[in-house]
């Protein structure tokens, strides 16, 4: 009987196997919405071949998260994320986190974002389509951990929404606790597979990093689909964790046009000077530091908007209160590559940095790294008794120049990928540059104290770096 019984089963394996071998139908090629368990989604088939077409369309899914800081990090932050125009609304929950599951039990606070339907089509990509969603989240409390998600508001779909976030709001402006912060150089090429090692090494070496700064050039072809899909791809769950704080570069812009995918991707401050610079320039508060972005693209000082910025950094300094003062632009006040001058940022730009005695300035764009203090007069470079401001321009991405030797460099290098951790306290400013596998290649510790700025310089691990010492 336990024969026949085996002979049985083994006939009706053999009868299902069959069954599933049997060749299935060719789809067709067609961009119709099918169904499957009674979920509608879009598969884009006639796209399929297109390189990367999981980064450039949406989908019912929420993708591209992140969190930007707001003027006031230690009561509110911003949330952005993109869906397909399938999805109609977006909704956000956050609750303070618990360390169990029990936060998304009760006490869940709802908030409707704000959408907006958008489409672009870069000159290399086909159109794509898609519904951008924001949501700037208030109210919140100091130094408090909270979670969050975002999808389409109908709890029993919980595919169409996103896992639930962590993160942790700023201390208030008296705290005595230092903050980090991360800030990176160009990214701009080969972003997904080389870029992406950068971040992700910055976020291992700093997981308390409380937010990151990105001085402009994210991406080389400003309305391309795909490199911004590589961005979000590179960065993934960072960007929807550690809130972040970008200004534009020259690759972000074409023919003096902002790209239009900035504004519905991120959520930055509009306490600028102009409508045409809102979320390009701004201003923010963090602890005891005051941290400006200068859209350096559309700083021309004959241009409307370059003299409003100008007027305006004015403005923001004079009132500044804060102890610690930063400035990020994407071009630097002194290139650091040959042949590269940008005289006329710097006469528009420096006699404030000198008058206000702006603490650090960090910039991009020459494809370099290069470190240096510069005086806040005339006179030129200074030395460790009379300290100046602190220049530095970096780069996270491959793609790489040769630079130029200069009086005001202290450091400098070549073909390096590298990130760099700012720690602020009450008194010193630390700054340490890494490259991607965890050398330290530069770092000092800018000391505040009783009115006198002092710089200490701190020993590298490696030397410096040159094309000509890297590509033997």
């Amino acid at each position: 009987m336990y024969t026949s019984f085996v002979k049985f089963s083994f006939i009706v394996a053999i009868f299902f196997f069959a069954l599933a071998c049997k060749k299935k139908p060719k789809e067709e090629k067609t961009n119709k919405v099918h169904t499957h368990h009674g979920m509608a989604h879009t598969h884009y088939t006639a796209h399929q071949k297109l390189d990367g077409h999981k980064l450039i369309f949406p989908s019912k899914t929420p993708d591209r998260i992140i969190a930007n800081l707001t003027e006031d990090p230690a009561h509110s932050f911003a949330i952005n994320w993109r869906t397909n125009q399938q999805i109609k609304k977006g909704i956000l929950q956050i609750a303070i986190a618990t360390d169990g599951p029990e936060f998304a039990l009760d006490n869940i606070r709802e908030i409707l974002a704000k959408t907006q339907s958008f489409q672009n089509q870069n000159r290399h990509e086909p159109m794509v389509k898609a519904n951008f969603h924001a949501v700037l989240v208030d109210s919140l409390q100091p130094n408090t951990t909270y979670a969050y998600r975002v999808g389409n508001g109908v709890v029993e779909q919980n595919e169409l929404w996103s896992e639930w976030f962590q993160f942790t709001t700023a201390k208030t402006a008296d705290s005595k606790d230092p903050f980090h912060f991360i800030y990176f150089g160009d990214a701009q090429n080969n972003i997904k597979s080389m870029w992406s090692r950068v971040i992700r090494s910055s976020y291992k070496k700093l997981p308390e990093v409380d937010f990151m700064l990105h001085a402009g050039d994210l991406i080389n072809d400003r309305d391309a689909n795909l490199e911004w899909g590589e961005w979000f791809y590179a960065g993934s769950f960072i960007h929807a964790t550690v809130p972040s704080m970008m200004t534009p570069g020259n690759h972000e812009y074409r023919n003096d046009s902002l790209t239009v995918l900035w504004k519905p991707q991120f959520n930055l401050p509009q306490n600028g000077p102009t409508p045409s610079v809102s979320e390009t320039c701004y201003a923010i508060d963090y602890q005891n530091m005051k941290l400006v972005s200068i859209d350096a693209p559309a700083l021309d000082p004959n241009h409307e908007d370059g003299h409003a910025q100008v007027q305006w950094l004015d403005s923001v300094l004079a009132n500044n209160t804060k102890k610690w003062t930063a400035l990020t632009l994407h071009y630097p006040i002194f290139s650091t590559v040959k042949d590269r001058d940008n005289k006329s940022l710097r006469e528009a730009i420096k006699p404030l940095i000198d008058k206000y005695k702006v603490d650090i300035v960090l910039q991009g764009h020459d494809h370099t790294y290069a470190r240096g203090a510069v005086a806040n007069t005339p006179q030129g470079a200074t030395n460790v008794d009379a300290v100046g401001t602190i220049y530095t321009v970096s780069v996270s991405g491959p793609k790489m120049y040769q630079s130029k030797d200069q009086e005001w460099m202290k450091r400098r290098g070549e073909f390096t990928q590298l990130f760099q951790i700012l720690s602020v306290g009450q008194d010193t400013l630390s700054y340490k540059a890494y490259t991607p596998i965890g050398s330290l290649y530069d770092a000092f510790d800018l000391v505040k104290k009783n009115g006198r700025k002092t710089l200490i310089e701190v020993s590298e691990t490696i030397p410096e770096r040159f094309k000509n010492n890297v590509l033997k």
